[in-house]
């Protein structure tokens, strides 16, 4: 298949680019792993379930509205199902889709849109692999998906704004929310005010929620330990002191079946690292329209830095007139986005805000024990990671991987790394990886056979 434009990532960022580059005229075709577009952000239930009133469980749901009315009035293609594991440079997008994910999709195109998201952030604490403890989003994406509330009595911990609406959230569907355990100290909101001033009336929604539901809000304190034989049946929380610091004599336990947790979010890079794009930190770099140091390859939304869907839009949006005009040999006007320019720049100035108000207590790491697993696909206790440090000199996060074999399963270190970097003190490092995900080895031997082929013909 060929096409303009390939938009890996149907959430918001990607929507707005493939909308706005398909108003000029651009071929467009958007791939999603998701069985339908929206993203984290906007996923919808399955038909079958025939819900009656999707936008309760929804903000912004007019948005959304729009964006789906245009897409179906537009010509992008949409290929959902497909899991994208490569890009090659020139530019051909390799997927996986069918049954078992065993099929392989390519897509040839002149420009490439990375709209990949960002995944959760969970640290670990002991207990945190019992049945009933689940992430934040986990728990977002069952009752939006699913309509389902993993629990009947729930506690929701960690830190971030996405805490927020997972607690109304569960509450509104039915759960008893026993507790939101937020470890952010309410001075930093104080100190950083000017940058927070636009979120202020979106935080008063919830604070209504929050006591419309009767959900206890516990302001610096953080989840020390779930407990539990076979399955979640509790869980102890804490002060933290100014510090950070677990205060002593300040536990409590709170009875619960489910614990709905999470410390943040980080950008998806996969794809962006493997084509070579710069990263500034963490995040992809990008110049204000939005494109990487590889040329042809944009990127928008949350692999540019967490800031939500409204900042998502923009950049997309940006991105698609950028592409829409570079494509056709033409200077982009950058008076043609203007508005979205100042979203954007508002925006991340909240973003950093964000950033420096919700973070870890800088103890997390003193209340995990050495049989606490830090890696699940490995099952690398912190006791591992800690003689790997202690014992066998381990600097850095390779060197610790490379001697306890931590993330080296499934997830390849996607989800355990934050983890396993803070156990051992070392620097929390990006890996280029050959793959955003894994892929069958019939698949590969395929790809394999055809390259050959075309190299003979």
């Amino acid at each position: 298949m060929r096409t303009d434009l390939a938009v890996i990532g149907a959430g918001p960022a990607g929507l707005a680019a493939a909308l706005a580059a398909a108003a000029y005229g651009l071929r467009v075709t958007i791939l999603d792993a998701a069985p339908a577009p929206g993203g984290q952000f906007y996923r919808q239930p399955a038909a079958g379930l025939r819900a009656g009133r999707p936008q309760a469980l929804h903000h912004q749901w007019r948005t959304w509205e729009r964006l789906r009315d245009a897409l179906a009035a537009c010509d992008a293609e949409i290929l959902t199902d497909h899991h994208v594991w490569a890009v090659e440079c020139g530019f051909t997008v390799h997927a996986l889709h069918g049954p078992g994910r065993q099929e392989s999709a390519a897509v040839r195109a002149e420009a490439v849109l990375l709209a990949t998201g960002g995944y959760e952030k969970v640290l670990p604490f002991p207990g945190w692999t019992l049945p009933g403890v689940v992430t934040a989003g986990g728990a977002q994406a069952m009752l939006k998906s699913a309509l389902v509330v993993p629990g009947r009595r729930a506690v929701v911990a960690g830190t971030g704004p996405l805490l927020l609406p997972v607690a109304t959230g569960l509450a509104a569907a039915g759960a008893e929310v026993a507790a939101l355990v937020e470890s952010a100290d309410p001075k930093a909101f104080v100190r950083h005010i000017r940058a927070l001033a636009a979120k202020a009336p979106e935080g008063a929604g919830y604070a209504a929620r929050l006591l419309r539901h009767r959900i206890r809000f516990l302001a610096r304190h953080t989840v020390v330990r779930a407990h539990g034989e076979h399955t979640l049946t509790g869980v102890t929380v804490a002060a933290l002191d100014s510090g950070g610091r677990v205060r002593p004599g300040s536990e409590r336990h709170i009875p619960c079946d489910t614990l709905a947790v999470g410390h943040g979010m980080l950008p998806h890079t996969d794809l962006a690292e493997s084509l070579g794009c710069r990263l500034d930190g963490h995040t992809v770099r990008v110049d204000g329209e939005q494109r990487t140091d590889v040329p042809g390859v944009w990127a928008a939304g949350e692999a540019t830095g967490i800031g939500g869907a409204t900042l998502a839009l923009a950049e997309g949006h940006i991105a698609g007139r950028s592409i829409a005009a570079r494509l056709r040999s033409r200077e982009p006007d950058p008076r043609e986005w203007t508005a979205a320019a100042t979203v954007r720049g508002r925006l991340r100035t909240v973003a950093r805000g964000m950033d420096a108000v919700y973070s870890p207590p800088p103890s997390w790491t003193e209340q995990i024990t050495d049989d606490t697993v830090v890696c699940r696909c490995e099952e690398v206790t912190a006791a591992s990671v800690r003689r790997a440090v202690g014992e066998l000199g381990a600097g850095d996060l390779r060197t610790v991987k490379l001697l306890t074999r931590a993330g080296m399963g499934w997830c390849q270190g996607r989800m355990c790394a934050p983890a396993v970097a803070g156990v051992a003190g070392c620097e929390l490092t990006s890996s280029t990886r050959p793959f955003a995900r894994p892929v069958p080895l019939g698949v590969l031997a395929r790809q394999h056979e055809d390259t050959t082929e075309e190299g003979a013909s």
